[in-house]
């Protein structure tokens, strides 16, 4: 088991001429740099970019579908991470309806998981194949309101990691918080991030083109 340091690497605009932050973080095996790469297709030219990596590359050891305990405590680690960083960009003059958070897979599902656990009017949430996270979901972890955060929530089917029905329960828990949750699923798409899920964070979350 493994606890994460405090990793953070920064891009785009500097934090205090920024109109916005965005959080991104990475899955299994990658990299805080992969990650936050991933701007140059979205193109929110407005925002400072952050993103911690995770020591061994690996937020969690084991799949997001085992019990909570089993992850322990990397987990808590990463949450915990997550809500320094937030903390962070906060105390630097950006408020959390300005702070937005974009996962992709094993960082898709930890984004769910911290939002859900600390749910308030973020800017925008976009999970690249990802679901909240447990065997079974403790409603008792979740707390707060959304005051209507878009979520986008996307992924293959099926996937290899991220079955259709925890997306589709994970979704039904974040509206209930009241959150504008969108769903997208991909018929026979393998694990990556098409250019159609990026088009639709742009429209969706970040409002960068028109519906």
């Amino acid at each position: 088991m493994y606890l994460h340091k405090k990793d953070i690497i920064s891009a785009g605009q500097p934090i205090g001429s920024a109109d916005k932050a965005i959080v991104f973080l990475h899955g299994r095996g990658a990299s805080a740099s992969d990650i936050i790469s991933l701007n140059q297709h979205l193109q929110v030219n407005d925002a400072a970019l952050f993103a911690p990596q995770a020591t061994n590359h690996s937020w969690y050891p084991y799949s997001f579908m085992a019990p909570v305990s089993e992850n322990q405590p990397a987990l808590d680690s990463a949450l915990s991470l997550l809500k320094d960083l937030t903390e962070d960009i906060e105390s630097q003059g950006i408020p959390k309806n300005k702070i937005f958070f974009v996962g992709f897979s094993q960082g898709a599902c930890l984004t769910l998981e911290y939002i859900a656990r600390n749910a308030m009017q973020y800017g925008g949430v976009v999970a690249f194949t990802g679901g909240l996270i447990g065997s079974e979901l403790k409603l008792s972890n979740y707390s707060g309101d959304f005051k209507q955060t878009p979520i986008l929530i996307s992924t293959g089917d099926p996937d290899p990691h991220v079955p259709v029905s925890r997306v589709n329960e994970s979704k039904k828990i974040l509206e209930e918080m009241n959150a504008q949750v969108s769903i997208k699923i991909y018929p026979g798409r393998v694990h990556t991030i098409s250019k159609a899920e990026i088009e639709l964070a742009k429209t969706l979350v970040f409002q960068l083109t028109k519906i």
